[in-house]
Protein backbone atom coordinates (compact mmCIF):
# COMPACT_ATOMS: atom_id res chain seq x y z
CA UNK A 1 0.00 0.00 0.00
CA UNK A 2 1.07 3.90 -0.13
CA UNK A 3 1.21 6.03 2.67
CA UNK A 4 3.36 9.04 3.90
CA UNK A 5 6.44 7.91 5.57
CA UNK A 6 7.77 11.49 8.05
CA UNK A 7 11.38 11.43 8.97
CA UNK A 8 13.35 14.27 9.50
CA UNK A 9 11.34 16.51 8.88
CA UNK A 10 10.63 15.20 5.64
CA UNK A 11 7.04 13.79 3.73
CA UNK A 12 7.50 11.15 1.23
CA UNK A 13 5.62 8.43 -0.64
CA UNK A 14 6.42 4.95 -0.10
CA UNK A 15 5.60 1.88 -0.54
CA UNK A 16 4.86 -0.56 2.47
CA UNK A 17 2.97 -4.05 3.30
CA UNK A 18 -0.82 -4.03 3.43
CA UNK A 19 -1.09 -4.16 7.45
CA UNK A 20 -2.69 -7.41 8.62
CA UNK A 21 -5.35 -7.52 11.74
CA UNK A 22 -4.10 -9.25 15.32
CA UNK A 23 -6.55 -10.39 17.19
CA UNK A 24 -9.48 -8.01 17.76
CA UNK A 25 -8.07 -5.58 15.16
CA UNK A 26 -9.83 -4.40 11.97
CA UNK A 27 -8.01 -3.53 9.05
CA UNK A 28 -9.59 -0.56 7.38
CA UNK A 29 -9.91 1.44 3.91
CA UNK A 30 -9.17 4.71 4.99
CA UNK A 31 -11.63 7.40 3.36
CA UNK A 32 -10.23 10.29 4.88
CA UNK A 33 -7.60 11.75 7.21
CA UNK A 34 -7.44 15.28 9.14
CA UNK A 35 -4.24 16.68 9.19
CA UNK A 36 -3.71 17.85 12.64
CA UNK A 37 -2.01 20.91 14.02
CA UNK A 38 -0.42 18.62 16.27
CA UNK A 39 0.86 16.39 13.03
CA UNK A 40 2.16 20.20 11.96
CA UNK A 41 4.18 20.37 15.01
CA UNK A 42 5.39 16.69 15.29
CA UNK A 43 6.69 16.94 11.67
CA UNK A 44 9.47 19.11 12.50
CA UNK A 45 9.82 19.26 16.41
CA UNK A 46 8.88 15.58 17.91
CA UNK A 47 12.31 15.34 19.68
CA UNK A 48 10.56 18.34 21.80
CA UNK A 49 8.27 16.03 23.14
CA UNK A 50 10.30 13.14 23.34
CA UNK A 51 11.30 13.90 27.29
CA UNK A 52 7.79 15.13 28.03
CA UNK A 53 6.49 11.52 26.80
CA UNK A 54 9.42 9.74 28.19
CA UNK A 55 8.39 11.52 31.94
CA UNK A 56 4.78 10.05 31.34
CA UNK A 57 6.83 6.57 30.98
CA UNK A 58 5.70 6.16 27.15
CA UNK A 59 9.16 5.87 25.27
CA UNK A 60 7.90 5.27 22.07
CA UNK A 61 6.37 8.14 20.60
CA UNK A 62 7.93 9.57 17.55
CA UNK A 63 11.18 10.92 16.99
CA UNK A 64 12.80 12.70 14.26
CA UNK A 65 15.04 9.96 13.11
CA UNK A 66 12.58 6.87 13.01
CA UNK A 67 10.13 6.88 9.85
CA UNK A 68 6.28 7.34 11.21
CA UNK A 69 3.35 7.37 9.08
CA UNK A 70 1.07 10.12 10.79
CA UNK A 71 -2.33 10.36 11.03
CA UNK A 72 -4.59 9.90 13.98
CA UNK A 73 -7.98 11.98 12.40
CA UNK A 74 -9.74 9.20 10.11
CA UNK A 75 -12.80 7.38 8.97
CA UNK A 76 -12.64 4.25 6.88
CA UNK A 77 -14.16 1.01 5.58
CA UNK A 78 -13.72 -2.17 7.03
CA UNK A 79 -11.87 -4.85 4.57
CA UNK A 80 -10.29 -7.46 6.96
CA UNK A 81 -11.19 -8.75 10.82
CA UNK A 82 -9.10 -10.24 12.72
CA UNK A 83 -9.93 -13.00 15.15
CA UNK A 84 -12.82 -12.34 17.75
CA UNK A 85 -13.40 -8.83 16.56
CA UNK A 86 -17.43 -8.08 16.62
CA UNK A 87 -19.35 -8.63 13.47
CA UNK A 88 -20.75 -5.93 13.93
CA UNK A 89 -17.62 -4.30 11.80
CA UNK A 90 -18.56 -6.65 8.59
CA UNK A 91 -16.69 -5.43 5.13
CA UNK A 92 -17.78 -2.26 3.89
CA UNK A 93 -18.99 -0.82 7.18
CA UNK A 94 -17.86 2.42 7.25
CA UNK A 95 -16.34 3.42 10.68
CA UNK A 96 -14.40 5.77 12.98
CA UNK A 97 -11.30 4.38 15.34
CA UNK A 98 -9.67 6.11 18.52
CA UNK A 99 -6.42 5.97 17.61
CA UNK A 100 -4.77 3.60 20.14
CA UNK A 101 -3.71 0.54 19.17
CA UNK A 102 -1.71 -2.64 20.25
CA UNK A 103 1.58 -3.31 19.23
CA UNK A 104 4.32 -4.65 20.43
CA UNK A 105 2.90 -5.75 23.76
CA UNK A 106 2.02 -2.60 24.60
CA UNK A 107 -0.63 0.26 23.81
CA UNK A 108 0.32 2.66 21.55
CA UNK A 109 -0.94 6.11 19.80
CA UNK A 110 -2.01 5.52 16.12
CA UNK A 111 -0.16 8.12 13.86
CA UNK A 112 2.22 9.11 16.64
CA UNK A 113 4.42 5.96 17.11
CA UNK A 114 5.93 3.96 14.78
CA UNK A 115 4.76 1.21 16.40
CA UNK A 116 0.93 2.47 15.26
CA UNK A 117 1.58 3.64 12.09
CA UNK A 118 -1.81 5.98 11.40
CA UNK A 119 -3.93 6.77 8.16
CA UNK A 120 -1.52 9.06 6.33
CA UNK A 121 -2.25 5.54 4.11
CA UNK A 122 -4.55 3.65 2.33
CA UNK A 123 -4.76 1.41 5.15
CA UNK A 124 -4.76 1.56 9.18
CA UNK A 125 -5.21 -0.75 11.67
CA UNK A 126 -7.57 -0.49 14.96
CA UNK A 127 -8.85 -1.92 17.36
CA UNK A 128 -12.82 -3.25 17.50
CA UNK A 129 -13.20 -2.15 21.08
CA UNK A 130 -12.15 1.04 19.99
CA UNK A 131 -14.25 1.71 16.88
CA UNK A 132 -17.28 2.66 16.10
CA UNK A 133 -19.80 2.54 13.32
CA UNK A 134 -20.86 5.51 11.44
CA UNK A 135 -24.78 6.14 11.86
CA UNK A 136 -27.27 8.00 9.86
CA UNK A 137 -25.24 8.33 6.47
CA UNK A 138 -22.81 10.87 8.37
CA UNK A 139 -20.83 11.94 5.09
CA UNK A 140 -17.08 10.92 5.06
CA UNK A 141 -15.73 14.36 5.50
CA UNK A 142 -17.86 14.95 8.71
CA UNK A 143 -16.84 11.66 10.07
CA UNK A 144 -13.17 12.26 9.75
CA UNK A 145 -13.92 15.34 12.22
CA UNK A 146 -14.73 12.86 15.44
CA UNK A 147 -11.33 12.56 16.37
CA UNK A 148 -10.39 16.43 16.63
CA UNK A 149 -14.28 17.37 18.10
CA UNK A 150 -13.81 15.27 20.67
CA UNK A 151 -10.99 17.28 21.81
CA UNK A 152 -13.04 19.96 21.81
CA UNK A 153 -15.81 17.83 23.43
CA UNK A 154 -13.58 17.30 26.26
CA UNK A 155 -12.23 20.57 26.80
CA UNK A 156 -16.11 22.30 27.42
CA UNK A 157 -17.18 19.40 29.37
CA UNK A 158 -13.21 19.85 31.66
CA UNK A 159 -14.29 23.86 31.19
CA UNK A 160 -17.67 23.04 33.51
CA UNK A 161 -19.05 26.28 31.45
CA UNK A 162 -22.85 26.58 31.06
CA UNK A 163 -25.45 28.31 29.26
CA UNK A 164 -25.39 31.33 31.25
CA UNK A 165 -21.58 32.05 31.39
CA UNK A 166 -19.37 33.96 29.16
CA UNK A 167 -16.50 32.08 26.71
CA UNK A 168 -13.28 33.41 25.45
CA UNK A 169 -11.77 31.19 22.85
CA UNK A 170 -8.39 33.23 21.68
CA UNK A 171 -6.46 31.82 18.61
CA UNK A 172 -9.27 30.21 16.01
CA UNK A 173 -7.35 27.65 14.31
CA UNK A 174 -9.12 24.24 13.82
CA UNK A 175 -9.00 23.81 17.67
CA UNK A 176 -10.32 26.85 18.57
CA UNK A 177 -13.04 26.48 15.95
CA UNK A 178 -14.26 23.31 17.03
CA UNK A 179 -14.25 24.40 20.58
CA UNK A 180 -16.42 27.57 19.31
CA UNK A 181 -18.36 24.93 17.16
CA UNK A 182 -19.39 22.91 21.08
CA UNK A 183 -19.92 25.60 22.77
CA UNK A 184 -22.64 26.82 20.76
CA UNK A 185 -23.88 23.54 20.49
CA UNK A 186 -24.23 23.20 24.02
CA UNK A 187 -26.36 26.95 23.89
CA UNK A 188 -23.41 29.17 25.90
CA UNK A 189 -24.98 32.51 26.33
CA UNK A 190 -21.72 34.70 24.72
CA UNK A 191 -19.05 33.55 22.85
CA UNK A 192 -16.11 35.59 22.38
CA UNK A 193 -13.30 34.56 19.58
CA UNK A 194 -10.35 36.53 19.07
CA UNK A 195 -7.34 35.78 16.23
CA UNK A 196 -5.24 37.70 13.96
CA UNK A 197 -6.72 36.28 10.80
CA UNK A 198 -9.58 37.66 9.19
CA UNK A 199 -9.92 34.28 7.28
CA UNK A 200 -10.27 32.81 10.62
CA UNK A 201 -12.18 35.47 12.10
CA UNK A 202 -14.92 34.76 9.56
CA UNK A 203 -14.81 30.78 10.31
CA UNK A 204 -15.13 31.75 14.03
CA UNK A 205 -18.36 33.91 13.01
CA UNK A 206 -19.86 30.59 11.12
CA UNK A 207 -19.03 28.35 13.98
CA UNK A 208 -21.38 29.99 16.27
CA UNK A 209 -19.11 33.00 18.00
CA UNK A 210 -21.81 35.95 18.89
CA UNK A 211 -18.34 38.35 18.86
CA UNK A 212 -15.19 38.21 17.21
CA UNK A 213 -12.16 40.40 17.58
CA UNK A 214 -8.91 41.36 16.12
CA UNK A 215 -6.15 41.36 18.79
CA UNK A 216 -4.21 43.89 16.91
CA UNK A 217 -7.12 46.50 17.05
CA UNK A 218 -9.38 45.06 20.20
CA UNK A 219 -8.87 42.76 23.12
CA UNK A 220 -11.19 39.87 23.99
CA UNK A 221 -10.75 40.74 27.20
CA UNK A 222 -11.89 44.43 27.15
CA UNK A 223 -15.41 42.88 25.71
CA UNK A 224 -15.58 40.46 28.61
CA UNK A 225 -15.11 42.91 30.88
CA UNK A 226 -18.29 44.48 29.75
CA UNK A 227 -20.69 41.51 30.99
CA UNK A 228 -22.09 42.21 34.04
CA UNK A 229 -20.24 40.98 37.23
CA UNK A 230 -17.18 40.51 35.81
CA UNK A 231 -14.41 41.89 37.86
CA UNK A 232 -11.09 43.55 36.23
CA UNK A 233 -9.38 45.17 39.29
CA UNK A 234 -8.32 44.25 42.88
CA UNK A 235 -10.62 47.57 44.24
CA UNK A 236 -13.69 46.60 42.68
CA UNK A 237 -13.46 43.22 44.34
CA UNK A 238 -12.57 45.38 47.79
CA UNK A 239 -15.21 47.28 47.36
CA UNK A 240 -17.67 44.30 46.63
CA UNK A 241 -16.54 42.69 49.48
CA UNK A 242 -16.80 45.52 51.83
CA UNK A 243 -20.73 47.06 50.64
CA UNK A 244 -21.69 43.45 50.75
CA UNK A 245 -21.23 43.60 54.25
CA UNK A 246 -22.28 46.73 55.12
CA UNK A 247 -25.75 45.68 53.21
CA UNK A 248 -25.92 42.27 54.96
CA UNK A 249 -24.71 43.27 58.58
CA UNK A 250 -27.99 45.17 58.85
CA UNK A 251 -29.87 41.98 58.62
CA UNK A 252 -30.24 39.59 61.42
CA UNK A 253 -28.90 35.86 60.49
CA UNK A 254 -26.73 37.34 57.70
CA UNK A 255 -24.12 34.68 57.76
CA UNK A 256 -27.10 32.53 56.29
CA UNK A 257 -28.21 34.99 53.49
CA UNK A 258 -23.59 34.77 52.71
CA UNK A 259 -23.85 31.18 52.84
CA UNK A 260 -26.78 30.54 50.39
CA UNK A 261 -25.25 33.26 48.42
CA UNK A 262 -22.33 31.59 48.01
CA UNK A 263 -23.36 27.76 47.53
CA UNK A 264 -25.11 29.37 44.20
CA UNK A 265 -22.22 31.41 43.29
CA UNK A 266 -23.79 34.92 43.85
CA UNK A 267 -21.26 35.54 46.42
CA UNK A 268 -18.48 36.85 44.48
CA UNK A 269 -17.44 37.70 40.68
CA UNK A 270 -19.00 36.64 37.78
CA UNK A 271 -16.73 33.62 36.76
CA UNK A 272 -15.57 33.51 32.73
CA UNK A 273 -14.00 30.87 31.25
CA UNK A 274 -11.05 31.38 28.65
CA UNK A 275 -10.16 28.59 26.00
CA UNK A 276 -6.34 29.34 25.26
CA UNK A 277 -6.16 27.28 21.75
CA UNK A 278 -2.80 28.89 20.77
CA UNK A 279 -0.07 26.97 22.25
CA UNK A 280 2.80 29.66 22.13
CA UNK A 281 5.26 30.52 24.66
CA UNK A 282 3.60 34.09 26.33
CA UNK A 283 0.28 33.03 25.46
CA UNK A 284 -0.47 31.61 29.46
CA UNK A 285 1.00 34.16 31.15
CA UNK A 286 -0.71 37.05 28.55
CA UNK A 287 -3.75 35.28 29.31
CA UNK A 288 -3.33 35.37 32.97
CA UNK A 289 -2.48 39.11 33.34
CA UNK A 290 -5.59 40.10 30.41
CA UNK A 291 -8.03 37.73 32.50
CA UNK A 292 -10.69 39.19 35.03
CA UNK A 293 -10.48 37.84 38.60
CA UNK A 294 -12.05 34.22 39.13
CA UNK A 295 -11.51 33.23 35.80
CA UNK A 296 -11.10 29.70 34.69
CA UNK A 297 -8.29 29.05 31.82
CA UNK A 298 -8.48 26.26 30.27
CA UNK A 299 -5.34 25.09 28.08
CA UNK A 300 -6.19 23.10 25.01
CA UNK A 301 -3.07 24.68 22.64
CA UNK A 302 0.13 22.45 23.20
CA UNK A 303 2.83 24.86 23.72
CA UNK A 304 5.78 22.46 22.43
CA UNK A 305 8.74 24.31 24.22
CA UNK A 306 9.27 26.23 27.44
CA UNK A 307 7.24 28.78 29.26
CA UNK A 308 7.39 31.08 31.60
CA UNK A 309 4.26 32.13 34.18
CA UNK A 310 4.12 34.49 36.90
CA UNK A 311 2.38 32.69 39.53
CA UNK A 312 1.82 36.02 42.15
CA UNK A 313 -0.09 37.79 38.93
CA UNK A 314 -2.81 34.06 38.84
CA UNK A 315 -2.58 33.90 42.60
CA UNK A 316 -3.67 37.64 43.16
CA UNK A 317 -6.65 37.31 40.73
CA UNK A 318 -7.54 33.62 41.56
CA UNK A 319 -7.17 32.13 38.29
CA UNK A 320 -7.91 28.31 37.76
CA UNK A 321 -5.96 26.99 35.37
CA UNK A 322 -7.08 23.38 33.82
CA UNK A 323 -4.86 21.83 30.88
CA UNK A 324 -6.92 19.61 28.65
CA UNK A 325 -5.67 16.70 26.47
CA UNK A 326 -7.52 14.02 24.30
CA UNK A 327 -10.59 12.65 25.16
CA UNK A 328 -12.33 9.42 26.86
CA UNK A 329 -13.92 6.47 24.76
CA UNK A 330 -17.35 7.86 25.56
CA UNK A 331 -16.67 11.42 24.63
CA UNK A 332 -15.97 10.16 21.49
CA UNK A 333 -18.65 7.98 20.81
CA UNK A 334 -20.57 10.70 21.95
CA UNK A 335 -19.05 12.96 19.55
CA UNK A 336 -19.37 11.07 16.89
CA UNK A 337 -23.45 10.84 17.25
CA UNK A 338 -23.61 14.44 18.27
CA UNK A 339 -21.92 15.12 14.74
CA UNK A 340 -25.04 12.39 12.99
CA UNK A 341 -27.58 14.10 14.90
CA UNK A 342 -26.68 17.47 13.56
CA UNK A 343 -26.16 18.85 17.19
CA UNK A 344 -22.85 20.34 16.29
CA UNK A 345 -22.16 21.47 13.01
CA UNK A 346 -18.27 21.00 11.83
CA UNK A 347 -18.58 21.71 8.64
CA UNK A 348 -17.07 25.31 8.52
CA UNK A 349 -13.50 23.41 9.31
CA UNK A 350 -12.98 21.56 6.07
CA UNK A 351 -11.56 23.55 3.45
CA UNK A 352 -9.85 21.11 1.35
CA UNK A 353 -8.99 17.88 0.18
CA UNK A 354 -5.87 16.37 -1.31
CA UNK A 355 -4.54 12.85 -2.12
CA UNK A 356 -1.12 11.02 -0.93
CA UNK A 357 0.91 12.87 -3.11
CA UNK A 358 -0.06 16.69 -2.52
CA UNK A 359 0.31 16.27 1.47
CA UNK A 360 3.97 17.84 1.56
CA UNK A 361 1.87 21.09 -0.50
CA UNK A 362 -1.18 20.73 2.01
CA UNK A 363 1.30 21.09 4.95
CA UNK A 364 2.57 24.06 2.98
CA UNK A 365 -0.87 25.47 2.55
CA UNK A 366 -1.97 25.57 6.18
CA UNK A 367 0.83 27.48 6.93
CA UNK A 368 -1.86 30.12 5.34
CA UNK A 369 -4.53 30.94 7.78
CA UNK A 370 -6.26 33.01 5.12
CA UNK A 371 -7.07 29.98 3.41
CA UNK A 372 -7.29 26.91 5.31
CA UNK A 373 -8.83 25.27 8.37
CA UNK A 374 -9.06 21.49 8.06
CA UNK A 375 -7.59 19.93 4.85
CA UNK A 376 -8.34 16.48 4.93
CA UNK A 377 -6.30 13.60 3.09
CA UNK A 378 -7.94 11.14 0.80
CA UNK A 379 -6.04 8.45 -0.55
CA UNK A 380 -8.31 7.30 -3.54
CA UNK A 381 -7.70 10.68 -4.93
CA UNK A 382 -5.34 10.85 -7.88
CA UNK A 383 -4.76 15.05 -7.68
CA UNK A 384 -1.43 16.12 -6.09
CA UNK A 385 -3.03 19.71 -5.68
CA UNK A 386 -5.51 20.73 -2.82
CA UNK A 387 -8.87 20.69 -3.48
CA UNK A 388 -11.48 23.60 -2.19
CA UNK A 389 -14.37 22.29 -0.52
CA UNK A 390 -17.42 23.54 -2.22
CA UNK A 391 -18.11 26.43 0.39
CA UNK A 392 -14.26 27.50 0.16
CA UNK A 393 -14.57 27.77 -3.48
CA UNK A 394 -17.02 30.30 -3.67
Amino acid sequence: MKAVSCVQGDLTVVDLPDPRPGPGQLVLDVRRCGICGSDLHAKDHADELTDVMAAVDYGDFMRGDTPVVLGHEFCGEVVERGRGAAKEFATGTTVVSFPLVRADGAVHLTGLSPKAPGAYAERVVVEGAMTFVVPNGLSLDIAALTEPMAVALHAVRRSDVGKRDVAVVVGCGPVGLAVICLLSAIGVSTIIASDFSPGRRALASRCGAHVVVDPAVDSPFDHLARQKGVLTSAPALYELGMGSMEKLRRVPGWQHLYRAADKFGAAGPKRPVIFECVGVPGMLDGVVAAAPLSALVVVVGVCMGEDRLRPAMAISKEVDMRFAFGYTPLEFRDTLHMLAEGKVDAAPLVTGTVGLDGVVDAFAALGDPETHAKILIDPRETSSEVRLTAAEAR
